[in-house]
């Protein structure tokens, strides 16, 4: 299916690729990259004086506002009468202030509606300049692919690892370096559906920590894969190092510590990556075998709190449910987003529901009212499919 109209269905996707950075153009990324994180800095500069200046005056009617209207005006201003600011280019200092208006937009709103603290977004911070990593935004006036390599406005030109063929024209790309210092592009292109072959099956999903998934199919299930119990040892022996070699505050690392803090986030980066590969595979593997998917829309925020936050974690539930909603949705599946609420309390046969909520520990659902007794994670997930509209299978 290639039509317009699967396209804008699809939406958009971003295609990742490895950088091959030189010295100039890493100099000309470090430089881009401090003119806007100045911008970023004023813009949290402005924020703090507008809203100092409305707050001491709640009976004026002259209320001043920071948005990108006004923000714009300002980074004109300051581009005109700072020749630094003004060297560099335009594109990703403007798409700074966008992201500045949306997470500043996202605060103010968690505030009005009134929020509980830890679910706020927090208004923006300081970017410093030890701690914050590169990210640039470039629009499409911003950037061109010639010949295989990718130039930035500003005259900096990179070389893509090129993986595979880019489906379409991209609308943007975001050049940024992770924690191990790696660069990497992503580009935005649309999306296309590729449908597989029906088969007429149905699946449902329920997101566990014993089990990072349980379905309705027992050849689908997904087992808690335990990567980051595997590389416990290796990183609490960076973490040590680190600790031992930590710097004074205001004082820069040791050339051991840097080295620690590189071990520790490769670390991190190749559990990361096991567990995204982990769960890309098995969400080809559940979307290529069924044509519907009831998946039960878990977060697993508040594990974080809990006695199982170790092993919630390391089963990264909502990078694995984000994976599986893509992939359906790349190959043209009909996703079903179930509300988890009484999921383990329901029973799948009668629909009848326990009158309390049934521990953890408790492995085996018993209904009361028709006597259908079986795992009560197979239970959940077959919840998922009555309540989304499927036929068990």
């Amino acid at each position: 299916m290639t039509t317009a109209a699967a396209v804008q269905d699809a939406g958009h996707a971003r295609w990742t690729f490895r950088l091959r950075v030189s010295s100039t153009a890493r100099a000309a990324l470090g430089a881009e990259w401090d003119r806007c994180r100045w911008v970023w800095n004023e813009c949290c500069s402005k924020s703090k004086q507008t809203h100092l200046w409305n707050k001491n005056r709640p009976e004026s009617t002259d209320k001043r506002t920071c948005g990108p209207a006004q923000l714009d005006k300002m980074l004109t201003e300051a581009r005109r009468s700072n020749g630094w600011l003004g060297e560099g280019s335009s594109v990703p200092q403007q798409q700074l202030i966008r992201d500045f208006g949306k997470s500043r937009a996202k605060a103010q709103k968690d505030i009005k509606e009134r929020l509980p603290m830890r679910q706020r977004a927090g208004m923006p911070k300081y970017k410093k300049k030890r701690e914050a990593l590169p990210s640039l935004n470039y629009t499409k006036r911003g950037f061109r692919l010639k010949g295989k390599r990718l130039h930035l406005a500003g005259g900096i030109v990179l070389t893509v690892v090129w993986s595979r063929d880019l489906p379409a024209d991209p609308s943007s790309v975001r050049v940024y370096q992770d924690s191990v210092g790696h660069w990497y592009c992503s580009f935005v292109v649309p999306a296309e559906v590729q449908p597989l072959p029906e088969t007429g099956a149905v699946i449902g999903v329920d997101w566990g920590v014993k089990e990072t998934a349980t379905t309705t199919s027992d050849t689908h299930d997904l087992p808690h894969a335990e990567h980051g119990k595997k590389s416990a040892a290796k990183l609490a022996r960076y973490q040590r190092m680190m600790s031992r070699r930590k710097p004074q505050r205001g004082h820069a690392g040791s050339k051991g510590y840097r080295e620690a803090k590189w071990q520790t986030a490769k670390v991190h980066k190749k559990v990361a990556r096991q567990r995204q590969d982990t769960a890309r595979k098995w969400a080809k593997k559940v979307v290529r075998d069924h044509d519907a998917l009831a998946v039960e829309n878990f977060r697993p925020k508040f594990l974080a709190k809990s006695t199982m936050a170790k092993k919630a974690a390391d089963a990264a539930i909502s990078a694995t449910k984000q994976a599986l909603v893509e992939m359906g949705r790349k190959h043209g599946r009909a996703v079903h987003l179930v509300h988890p609420a009484h999921t383990t309390m329901d029973c799948a046969q009668c629909g009848a529901r326990t009158k309390h909520a049934l521990p953890l520990s408790m492995r085996t659902y018993a209904c009361t009212a028709c006597g259908a007794v079986s795992s009560r994670d197979k239970n959940s997930a077959r919840v998922m499919l009555v309540r989304a509209g499927l036929p068990p299978g």
